[in-house]
């Protein structure tokens, strides 16, 4: 028989039903055991009348389980106005206890004073609290939206290698691993192997999957390893084609949220979910400089200039919402020395390439990408990556169409949308320069 959850069990009322969920809390009473009982989709009371002779042993059982152990029950499920809980309740007949759980070390019902990299470390049982586990459902609801976008739009999802021959991108930002008889790198992205597809004809390609990045960072936006969602497409005019996908996809996914879990959204984790409006605001690099100095005195550092920093972002979103009353905002005209050898250059040498800011943080880089056989050999060889990189440059000897694309950690994409404090409280398992458990 199929688990029944909570959520479809009004389709059962008067039936004869078998139940399967955690013990959430025992309320003993002199003449009656009120039980609640859950799974990931709500609770459901189960009543065990103390007169009936035949419930006997059906009290024994529950009166040496602990809260959180788990059981089967088979039993009736009828309607009763009087039980705030859905107006139903389950009458068992049969308890089958299918584990017993031991003493918490934490009341994850109650996270107030318990420390994060304490919860992280029971991160299954953090994961019970119901407001968490909110969370996975609505990063998942997020990525079915935007999955369901790109399908729409005749995309092909791909699955690349995590395990490469040679760093995809910076080899000083890379985890080594022992490959047999040799070194191998754990990929910061999946960028050569989505712009193979291009080269491949593949035209319109996504991924969603773990990508690496060896910084030794501890801020709250950062980690070892996290959800990269990739896309990559041809025959494309230039970057601002990429910047309109990224637009329609953003507005998909957040659209697809709002549907399903708005509401909740707006009374567990007090933030509006704000479908933006077409176009978002664009803005160049040098002209956000003189903004953001005028208006809030802020002056970018010698070090930072030619590409954005957090305090820079953080600005920005303020500066989106008082110029144009936008969350979202594109930043265009980075320096080509802040950016990927693969960024495609104008012949003046500017970058055809942008960042996205929402919420006073950066979620995405996307641009136009070199496909020229030449031109990409030229700015290897300008980065001092031509061998490192040789059998990328493969790829654009035989044609290869132009295109361009981004991508969205979605991670702090949920944790942006939620509100949330930092990426640990986003990711179903952080992994940080000082986590690598559970």
């Amino acid at each position: 028989m199929q688990k029944i959850y909570v959520q479809d069990l009004n389709k059962y009322l008067g039936k004869e039903i078998s139940f399967s969920g955690f013990v959430d809390s025992i309320r003993d009473k002199k003449w009656v055991m009120f039980v609640i009982l859950k799974d990931s989709t709500g609770k459901v009371q189960m009543t065990i009348e103390k007169s009936e002779e035949k419930n006997q042993k059906l009290l024994e059982i529950m009166n040496t389980l602990t809260v959180d152990s788990t059981i089967k029950v088979e039993g009736t499920l009828l309607k009763n106005e009087a039980v705030k809980l859905g107006q139903m309740e389950i009458i068992p007949q049969k308890i089958e206890v299918t584990s017993k759980a031991q003493p918490l070390p934490f009341d994850y019902n109650n996270l107030d004073g318990v420390n994060i990299d304490t919860r992280l470390d029971y991160r299954w049982l953090d994961l019970r609290n119901e407001k968490n586990r909110l969370v996975r459902q609505i990063e998942s609801t997020l990525v079915m939206g935007m999955r369901e976008f790109l399908y729409e739009q005749d995309f092909t999802e791909i699955h690349t290698p995590k395990l490469l021959g040679t760093a995809s991108e910076s080899g000083s930002e890379v985890f080594e691993v022992k490959y047999f008889d040799r070194l191998a790198y754990l990929a910061q992205s999946p960028q050569f192997y989505k712009q193979m597809a291009m080269a491949a004809g593949l035209s319109k390609i996504f991924e969603v999957a773990p990508a690496f990045r060896a910084e030794n960072s501890n801020t709250n936006r950062h980690a070892t390893e996290f959800t990269s969602f990739d896309i990559e497409f041809s025959y494309i005019n230039s970057y601002e084609d990429v910047m309109e996908l990224e637009e329609n996809l953003l507005i998909a996914g957040l659209t697809k949220v709002k549907e399903k879990y708005g509401e909740k959204i707006k009374e567990v984790f007090g933030k509006e979910v704000i479908i933006p409006t077409k176009p978002f605001p664009k803005i160049k690099l040098e002209d956000l400089y003189k903004e953001l100095h005028e208006r809030y005195d802020y002056q970018i550092p010698s070090e930072d200039i030619g590409d954005m920093n957090a305090e820079a972002e953080k600005l920005t979103s303020k500066f989106a919402m008082e110029k144009y009353g936008h969350e979202f905002i594109f930043i265009t005209g980075f320096a080509a020395t802040k950016r990927a050898f693969y960024h495609m250059r104008d012949e003046k040498g500017e970058l055809q390439g942008y960042d996205l800011i929402w919420r006073g943080m950066e979620i995405t880089t996307g641009a136009q990408r070199e496909h020229r056989y030449e031109e990409i050999v030229k700015n290897a060889n300008e980065k001092g990556l031509k061998e490192d990189v040789k059998f990328y440059l493969e790829f654009f000897k035989y044609g290869c169409p132009p295109h361009g694309g981004f991508a969205i950690g979605v991670d702090r994409l949920t944790m942006l949308l939620l509100n949330l404090s930092g990426i640990k409280e986003t990711q179903f398992l952080f992994r940080g320069p000082n986590r690598l458990n559970p």
